[in-house]
């Protein structure tokens, strides 16, 4: 494929991403809002709908090694879009959290396919610049997502006691914004030029759904990232239950908590574009590395500081070595995995993160409430440093995926990084 092709491939990919991931952001926001003022509880729904995408992910991304990634994608979209259409017309709590369990369930297969697809689209040289785009998309829509879900539904159903009716208006109002935004994503990826998956072999040694999990662990560097991200996402989740309560600790409120997700959000868009222009195949492993020790040592500033000021220019700095972190972690993926197994791959990390997630939320208000905000990113740095640790000695001498381990004796006794690069121009 032509690289101006490519990369025009990638930005529909990216933006069709980035507006889905708006969509859904604003609609579980909504759904947390409306859940907890009929029933005084939040949490309970957030913590079932992640648990059940994790439980899912390999099922789910399954799919885009056994079929055409392009209609995975479209069929994903346009069942989720009627799943928020059906979310609409709910008039309890639990039908709310019923109906979207069944919706994160339609679109789960999302992110992983979208990154299995990636590399089929541009050329092994641009892939950085690839991931950076997408991860610029994610994290935009990660922050203008839940922004835009509770400053709606808040303000159609306004006042401490609004009446449940108003409150279901409010939410049908945000769903529908969210159906249309998926139904946007999938007119843009069948829209996509160039093909999203390889020639398949008729006999793959990558059968079955737990295929992912079985390569991801065969091979030292994949194991070490999905084990050590997995190690850091329990130490994540405590933080986002504490941004609240350490906002309110410097007097700043609701506003100083949107501040606080508005600068990470962005500082991860930085990042990412700085991964995206600077990253290559050689770097990835290192960065990931040095990324995530630096990033660990930030939280740890963030517990101490006592500015506020100094806080925010911490949270930036924290967001830019994820948005580093974010492009190296995907470039791993991909690169180290072939094209019939890449979907499941990905998935099977993307299950242990949002499992971890979800355990992380359920024991997070606890530990909170006993050791205070600022422990919490205390905490938070120790895991991430224990995920450092864990992932040092892969990502200092990484050797070839398992997949290519034969191209050794082909190119002879050279970097691997370098063998890893021949094998894909070839």
């Amino acid at each position: 494929m032509a690289e101006g092709m490519g990369r025009s491939a990638v930005r529909r990919v990216a933006a069709a991403r980035g507006i889905s991931l708006t969509g859904s952001q604003a609609a579980f926001a909504a759904l947390a809002y409306i859940v907890y003022r009929l029933t005084d509880e939040s949490a309970a729904w957030l913590l079932l709908t992640m648990g059940v995408q994790g439980m899912v992910q390999p099922v789910a991304s399954w799919f885009g090694d056994r079929f055409d990634r392009r209609h995975v994608l479209v069929l994903s979209d346009l069942l989720a879009a009627g799943g928020f259409v059906a979310l609409a017309f709910a008039r309890t709590p639990g039908q709310l959290v019923a109906i979207a369990c069944v919706t994160a369930i339609l679109e789960s297969p999302v992110w992983a396919v979208a990154a299995a697809a990636i590399p089929n689209l541009i050329d092994e040289d641009n892939l950085s610049w690839a991931n950076g785009q997408v991860a610029i998309g994610r994290n935009l829509g990660s922050f203008a997502g839940p922004l835009l879900g509770t400053a709606i539904a808040a303000a159609l159903a306004p006042g401490m006691h609004p009446l449940p009716e108003r409150l279901y208006v409010a939410g049908a109002f945000v769903f529908g914004i969210n159906s249309a935004s998926f139904l946007v994503s999938a007119w843009l990826i069948g829209r996509t030029p160039g093909r999203f998956n390889d020639e398949r072999p008729k006999e793959s040694e990558h059968a079955g759904i737990r295929a992912g999990f079985r390569y991801a662990m065969s091979d030292p560097v994949l194991r070490a990232i999905l084990v050590g991200w997995s190690v850091l996402i329990l130490g994540a989740g405590l933080i986002l239950v504490a941004e609240l309560p350490y906002a309110d600790s410097f007097d700043q409120g609701a506003f100083g908590y949107g501040l606080l997700n508005a600068l990470w959000a962005g500082g991860a868009a930085l990042g990412a574009v700085l991964a995206g222009r600077w990253l290559t195949a050689r770097r990835e492993p290192e960065t990931l590395l040095f990324a995530i020790l630096v990033g660990g040592l930030i939280m740890f500033g963030i517990g101490w500081s006592p500015l506020w000021i100094l806080a925010l220019a911490f949270v930036v700095t924290e967001g830019i070595c994820e948005g580093f972190a974010s492009v190296a972690e995907q470039g791993l993926l991909q690169r180290r995995t072939p094209d019939d197994v890449r979907s499941r791959v990905v998935g099977a990390v993307e299950a242990a993160t949002l499992i971890a997630l979800a355990i992380s939320f359920a024991v997070g208000g606890q530990i909170v409430d006993v050791v205070g905000p600022r422990s919490a990113y205390y905490i938070g740095g120790v895991t991430t440093l224990i995920a450092a640790l864990i992932m040092a000695g892969a990502m200092r001498h990484p050797g070839l995926p398992p997949h290519q381990a034969d191209l050794a004796f082909e190119f002879g006794p050279v970097d691997p990084v370098v063998i890893l690069d021949e094998a894909a121009k070839s």
